[in-house]
C-alpha cells in the first residue's frame, strides 16, 4: 500500500492507487472463496470506497461491484455514471458493465454471478436492490458482509493507520482548543457546533457527531446536543467524530464545569481506571471480549455495573462504527493493525454521567493509543 503513517500524520497522505485498490478487492474476493462464498455484491457505501475509491450519489438506479475469486471484478452502474466510476482511483482495475435507463439492471447483474451459490452483500444495499437481483436469480442466497466477512476492512495496513492517527491527532487538538471556550450559560448545540467547526479546522472533511451532554442529559450515551443551558456545577459528556483523509476518528472526554464534587471526581476516577484496564488488555491474540471484560470488571466491582450500558469498544476505519466489537461473547482474536475504541461509562440516570473513549490499535506487542489528551478530570468555565 502507498504512503507510511509518518506522511499521513504530518500532511496531505499519498493518495491509494489503482494497483492498491486492486489488491484489496483481490483479497476480499479470495476471502470470499475461503468462507465458502461465491463472491461478494458491493453496493454504494463505504465497502465500495475502500476497494475501489468510487463514491457515487446513492439512488434508485442500481450500481454493484461484483467480486468473484479468479474473475475480473467487474462493476455494474448507469451509463450516465460510467466516466465518474472509469476516472475512480480504483476504476482502471475495474471492468464496467453499464446499463441505460429502460432496461434491466438486474438481469445484467445476474448475468455476472456464475452457478448457483452464497454471495456476501453490503449491509447498506437497498433492499430495492437485493430484491431486484433476488427475482433474476432465485437461486442465489445472500448474506450480509459483515456476518460472512467481519474482518474484511478490520486489519489496517501501514499508509491506512497513518491516516487513522492523523484523524485522532485532530480530534484531540480539537478537545484540548474546546476546553477553552465558555460552557456554563450557553445552549448545548452552540458548544457542539463550535466542535464541528474545530474538527473541520484541523482537517475533517466529514464530521459525524459532536455530542454535548450536560448534566443529567449526561446519563443517555447517544444525547443529541439540544437546547439545555449548560449550569455551573455541571457534568458534561464530550463525544465526538469524523472523517479525515478518509479514516475516522471518535474520542470522549467527561468535563466539568467548575469545581466536581467527591462523589463526581471518584466515578470519574472510576471510569477512567476501566479505560485503563481495558487499554492494558489489549495485546495480538486476545480475544475482543477480553476487553470488555476488563473494563467491565473495574466497574462491576466498584458496585457500578448496571450502570454500564453498552459494549466496551467498537472498530473503526473508513466508518466510525465497524467490526470488531469488544463486548462479551466475541471471541475474534486481536490482530496488529486492528483500530477500535476502548470507551467504558457510567451513567446515573436523572444525575449525570461519564464516559471516557480513546481509539486503540494493536502492536505486535500490545496496543497503541491513536488518542492522546489528558484522562483526568477536566474543569471548564
Amino acid at each position: 500500500m502507498t504512503g507510511t503513517p509518518e506522511q499521513a500524520e504530518t500532511g496531505t497522505p499519498t493518495p491509494f492507487t489503482a494497483e492498491d485498490y486492486a489488491a484489496r478487492m483481490r483479497r476480499a474476493a479470495e476471502s470470499a472463496a475461503g468462507a465458502g462464498l461465491a463472491g461478494l455484491l458491493i453496493a454504494p457505501g463505504p465497502d465500495l470506497v475502500w476497494l475501489t475509491g468510487y463514491r457515487p450519489v446513492e439512488t434508485e438506479r442500481l450500481t454493484l461491484l461484483v467480486l468473484r475469486a479468479g474473475h475480473d471484478p467487474v462493476l455494474v452502474v448507469p451509463t450516465l455514471e460510467a466516466p465518474d466510476a472509469a476516472k475512480a482511483a480504483g476504476g482502471p482495475a475495474l471492468t464496467l458493465r453499464d446499463w441505460t435507463d429502460g432496461t434491466d439492471p438486474y438481469g445484467s447483474a445476474a448475468d455476472l454471478l456464475g452457478p448457483a451459490g452464497r454471495y456476501g452483500i453490503s449491509d447498506n444495499a437497498w433492499a430495492l436492490h437485493l430484491l431486484g437481483l433476488r427475482e433474476r436469480r432465485p437461486d442465489l442466497d445472500q448474506v450480509a458482509l459483515t456476518r460472512a466477512l467481519p474482518m474484511l476492512r478490520a486489519v489496517k495496513d501501514a499508509a491506512e493507520l497513518g491516516r487513522m492517527a492523523a484523524a485522532g491527532a485532530a480530534a484531540d487538538a480539537a478537545y484540548q482548543e474546546i476546553r477553552k471556550v465558555p460552557f456554563a450559560g450557553r445552549r448545548e448545540r452552540e458548544v457542539a457546533a463550535d466542535l464541528d467547526a474545530l474538527l473541520r479546522r484541523h482537517g475533517h472533511e466529514q464530521v459525524d457527531f459532536t455530542i454535548v451532554a450536560s448534566g443529567p442529559n449526561g446519563a443517555n450515551p447517544h444525547h443529541e446536543a439540544g437546547e439545555r443551558v449548560i449550569e455551573r456545577g455541571d457534568m458534561v459528556v464530550l463525544d465526538f467524530g469524523g472523517l479525515k483523509h478518509g479514516y475516522g476518528s471518535d474520542t470522549s472526554r467527561t468535563v466539568h464545569v467548575g469545581e466536581p464534587t467527591d462523589e463526581e471526581r471518584r466515578v470519574h476516577d472510576l471510569v477512567r481506571a476501566a479505560q485503563e484496564a481495558g487499554f492494558a488488555a489489549v495485546a495480538p491474540g486476545a480475544a475482543c471480549q477480553d476487553v470488555d471484560r476488563a473494563a467491565r470488571a473495574v466497574i462491576a466491582d466498584a458496585g457500578y455495573g448496571e450502570h454500564f450500558i453498552h459494549r466496551t469498544g467498537h472498530g473503526i476505519g473508513v466508518t466510525t462504527h465497524e467490526p470488531p466489537y469488544m463486548i462479551e461473547g466475541e471471541e475474534q482474536p486481536l490482530v496488529p493493525g486492528m483500530c477500535f475504541s476502548v470507551e467504558p461509562g457510567i451513567y446515573l440516570p436523572g444525575r449525570f454521567g461519564v464516559r471516557i473513549e480513546d481509539i486503540v490499535t494493536v502492536t505486535e506487542d500490545g496496543g497503541r493509543r491513536l488518542n492522546n489528551t489528558p484522562r483526568e478530570m477536566a474543569t471548564v468555565d
